[in-house]
């Protein structure tokens, strides 16, 4: 997308009109197109939707929503406007330094991590749910009716899902509201506090989701996983520990589906096929290893 056409979106905001600002591109975003705009009084961030987006169970009535509730929550950026039949939504442009994977994994962030998705998760409850079982099989569905690509061996592994979910269902948790896709750059700290963005994928979900779909994320070791989940529960739960562990595993095989369908329909420059690959054989390596059956059995027993 060219500057000219960047400008030719935002004259659909009319609060914009006579108003001199700059604007650039922000890297980063895989759904949307992401704009800063700078102006004399205020900074904000123009969020452009992408073709494709239904297809990957996205719904920008209720990303609007939800994002006022985070907001609501501290953690969210202030939403200031919505124009829903042009797809964009103008946020406030957080100050800060956005993480990287590797903030993630050096240690000492953890802690600031899981205090602020429990402060998202103990925030008013979004007005949808996300359940990454109904979603891998509405992408299955997308990606098998077009005919996109699949990996090798991907529906070997339904068997392994349905297990999963039948271990989960022993010990059925609530839901809380959760962004449900924290990888590294929707983390923002501001040197005080951290701010979570970006909610194209959030709706009410489990903790262990949001905590083990960032562990996923960022590849983090088991250690570490362990870490951001005691500083959540406050203390080591074994069994939650194993939940958030088979919740990284489903999201990695669940988004390798959202990359084969990005490749197929998407007109943003990336390689969502490799992306979707590395995610996959992750999940390959762990639905194959030697924890797998370890994990079914510990997400059911109490500490």
């Amino acid at each position: 997308m060219t500057l000219d056409l960047y400008r030719a979106q935002l004259d659909r905001i009319r609060w914009l009109h006579g108003r001199a600002y700059a604007v650039e591109p922000l890297p980063g975003g895989l759904t949307n197109v992401n704009l800063k705009v700078t102006l004399p009084d205020r900074t904000v961030v123009v969020r452009i939707a992408q073709p494709g987006s239904s297809l990957l169970a996205v719904d920008h009535g209720i990303e609007h929503v939800n994002s006022i509730a985070a907001f609501e929550a501290g953690v969210g950026a202030p939403v200031i406007d919505y124009l829903p039949e042009e797809g964009l939504m103008v946020v406030g442009y957080v100050e800060g330094r956005t993480f990287t994977e590797d903030d993630l994994r050096s240690g000492g962030q953890l802690g600031r991590v899981a205090a602020a998705c429990r402060q998202l998760h103990q925030g008013p409850r979004f007005v949808n749910d996300f359940d990454m079982f109904v979603i891998q099989a509405g992408y299955l569905s997308v990606v098998q009716s077009r005919g996109f690509r699949l990996p090798s061996r991907y529906l070997e592994f339904q068997g392994h899902v349905d297990r999963i979910r039948a271990a989960f269902a022993v010990r059925p948790e609530e839901t809380v509201p959760c962004n449900n896709d924290l990888l590294a750059g929707n983390f923002i700290d501001d040197g005080t506090k951290i701010w979570l963005i970006d909610y194209e994928y959030s709706g009410n979900n489990e903790a262990c989701f949001e905590l083990g779909n960032i562990w996923s994320e960022a590849d983090l070791s088991l250690d570490q996983l362990s870490e951001l989940m005691t500083a959540y529960d406050g203390t080591l739960v074994r069994h939650r520990v194993a939940r958030a562990r088979l919740w990284g595993l489903m999201s990695k095989y669940g988004w390798t589906l959202w990359g084969s369908i990005q490749h197929a329909v998407s007109d943003i420059e990336f390689d969502f096929w490799g992306w979707a690959m590395e995610k996959y054989d992750r999940a390959v390596a762990e639905f194959d290893g030697p924890d797998f059956e370890e994990l079914l059995e510990e997400v059911t027993r109490a500490d």
